[in-house]
């Protein structure tokens, strides 16, 4: 039985990386064992490490479900310098996302449900609480 995930991304300089990913999350860490090396529970069970180290090539990307994702893009535009964020959908597909890389080359993105009945009860069924539709 799975009840938990880890994901980790790694970064060259950890005092950047944190500052970085503070921004992303809109949050401080959740624990901080040791020097280099930050983690935040990004939902319940669900954590996102920032180790001190070299990044992997090739890997990812951790999409993470946003309310807004055109809101998001304007955040990681401004905030964050992010070079290079196209918004892409499907028609067969419930969702629009977008994949972006962070100053390590990490491969990182969001997606976000188009029907907002759906975006709200999947909200609702993991989080616990529902948005206004």
């Amino acid at each position: 039985m799975i009840y938990e995930m880890t994901y980790q991304v790694r970064v060259s300089n950890f005092n950047e990386g944190l500052k970085w990913y503070k921004s992303l999350l809109n949050k401080d860490p959740n624990f901080t064992p040791h020097e280099g090396f930050a983690e935040w529970e990004l939902i319940p069970g669900c954590w996102l490490q920032v180790s001190e180290g070299a990044p992997s090539d090739g890997s990812g990307p951790l999409r993470l479900g946003v309310i807004s994702i055109e809101d998001e893009r304007d955040r990681m535009l401004q905030e964050l310098n992010v070079k290079s964020f196209e918004i892409y959908s499907r028609e067969e597909v419930p969702v629009k996302w977008a994949t972006f890389n962070d100053p390590w080359g990490n491969r990182l993105g969001f997606f976000e449900y188009i029907n907002e009945v759906e975006k709200n009860n999947r909200i609702n069924s993991i989080v616990g609480s529902s948005l206004e539709v």
